[in-house]
């Protein structure tokens, strides 16, 4: 190893180092930070990141790479892909100044206090002005990174690598050709009951029962904790220290599990990551729509289904026996999965979760394109609402506002999602097949398989291999909706008895 490879390593850990105490303070803002505490934290995480990309972006890291293009590694090696991956991230890091980068920190971090307040007290006016900054510091951001005609671009590529809005735009008009029908299909059955979700569920009850199925999937807690927020989310600071949080309501009981599993997913990826990519730009997934991929595989093909619940469901009528001791196993199972439109994206199905994030794509990318006011968009929101799934939000709070992603200026990140569904069932129907059992070992509570399986074929490899060269190895095809669309079909089909 050489000399010049390791003092690049020891500066990237150096950078990670800073942004690992930026996502801390970042965790801290969501989970038990004073709200007092808002401005002078967002001064704070302004200085972190500026110092770790004024670092990142110096003429050191740029003559180590230099120096070091024409040693030669193999090109599947860690050193190689390091040096890779390193060189994109920098060229694209310096076309954003430490300024901008800075006040994007500092405007996020009022932006979010702002947002949580807002959405409290059903309150849009107080967030937008905060949201039209933040609109204006992210053009700013993606017109650096992609051009002034295509910004949108620029900012999809921070998460996304790879991938266009014509690219999006042409997946998802297609998609929504497919889901109308499947819609329409599955929602006519108006008779289908799930009151008893509603019914009251004792939070600390719902909170233990939700850590039971964190330890059993394999989430370690030794390397990780729960805690709640306004808006679920997982973050890392180390692959030795994944966190997540989750959301429980005493009267909707999927609310609380299923955020648990969703963010658990996120989790088993990051604590996944092979511990020699440690410190580096490797140590993390290697895009959103794959990260997402997994947070919905543990939250929707493991834990919505029924040989899941083969395992659960005793275990949770002992502890909610009044609500569901005398509910078939089945009508629960229907009840979880039951398609109807719905104003929450986080708590909608899985059939017409698409469409939630088709909404919020075609209106960031309308923001960032100038072709929509921050003035006009609680109105295109709910018209678009009601244009795609039949029902028009009454408060802003259950609209525009129930998201916190434009606060934290993550614009381009929405369409991940969907992409993400796909992913999601074209990986695993490939561990269908390459675990002829799998569906056992789930309705006996053996998750294992499943998680190493998914930690060879995904996790391990971190940053190493871009998202379609993931799905590439794992499932000899490019990323594809024909493995959702026949999942969905399957699955919805047998439990409405439809086909």
């Amino acid at each position: 190893m050489s000399d010049k490879y390791i003092a690049l390593h020891a500066l990237l850990r150096q950078i990670n180092d800073l942004e690992a105490a930026a996502a801390l303070l970042e965790w801290d803002e969501e989970t038990y930070m004073p709200v007092g505490g808002a401005a002078a934290r967002g001064r704070q995480l302004g200085t972190l990141k500026r110092v770790a990309h004024e670092l990142f972006c110096g003429d050191r890291i740029g003559q180590l790479l230099d120096d070091l293009k024409d040693e030669e590694y193999d090109s599947q090696s860690i050193k190689a892909s390091l040096l890779r991956v390193t060189r994109r991230d920098y060229e694209r890091a310096r076309r954003v100044s430490a300024d901008l980068v800075s006040e994007i920190a500092s405007a996020s971090a009022a932006a979010r206090a702002a947002w949580r307040t807002a959405k409290e007290h059903n309150d849009y006016d107080h967030f937008a002005p905060h949201l039209r900054r933040m609109v204006e510091l992210n053009v700013c951001k993606g017109e650096a990174l992609g051009s002034a005609e295509r910004p949108y671009d620029g900012l999809l590529e921070e998460f996304e690598p790879g991938m266009d809005a014509d690219t999006v735009t042409a997946v998802f008009n297609a998609l929504r050709g497919a889901l109308v029908p499947l819609v329409t299909a599955f929602s006519a059955d108006s008779q289908l009951e799930d009151g008893f979700l509603a019914e009251k569920y004792p939070l600390q009850a719902q909170w233990d029962f939700g850590i039971r199925v964190l330890g059993d999937i394999g989430y370690d807690l030794q390397r990780g904790r729960q805690d709640t927020s306004a808006h679920p989310f997982s973050t890392s600071f180390s692959t030795s220290d994944v966190r997540i949080t989750t959301r429980l309501r005493e009267d909707y009981l999927p609310a609380g599990l299923f955020g648990t599993m969703h963010e658990a997913g996120h989790a088993l990826y990051e604590q996944g990551v092979d511990p020699a990519l440690e410190g580096t730009l490797l140590a993390s997934g290697t895009s959103l729509g794959m990260h997402e991929s997994q947070s919905r595989l543990w939250e929707n093909q493991v834990g919505r289904s029924s040989a899941f619940w083969d395992h659960y469901y005793g275990p949770l009528q002992q502890v909610f026996p009044q609500q569901l001791g005398g509910i078939r196993q089945k009508d629960f199972c229907r009840a979880i999965n039951r398609v109807k439109p719905s104003l929450i994206r986080v708590e909608a199905d899985e059939v017409t979760y698409n469409l939630h994030i088709m909404v919020r794509y075609e209106l960031e990318l309308q923001l960032v394109g100038g072709d929509l006011d921050v003035a006009a968009l609680p109105d295109a929101w709910n018209d678009r609402m009601e244009q795609y799934l039949g029902i028009r939000p009454e408060t802003n709070s259950d609209g525009v506002l129930q998201d916190i992603h434009w606060a934290l200026g993550a614009f381009g990140y929405f369409p991940t999602y969907a992409l993400g569904n796909l992913m999601a069932a074209q990986l695993f129907s490939t561990a269908e097949n390459a675990i002829p059992e799998l569906e056992g070992y789930l309705a006996r509570g053996e998750f294992a398989p499943l998680r190493e399986w998914l930690t060879e074929h995904v996790y391990t490899y971190g940053r190493r291999l871009s998202a379609n060269e993931v799905l590439q190895r794992a499932t000899g095809s490019a990323l594809t909706a024909e493995h959702w669309l026949a999942y969905v079909e399957r699955k919805f089909g047998d439990l409405y008895g439809i086909w």
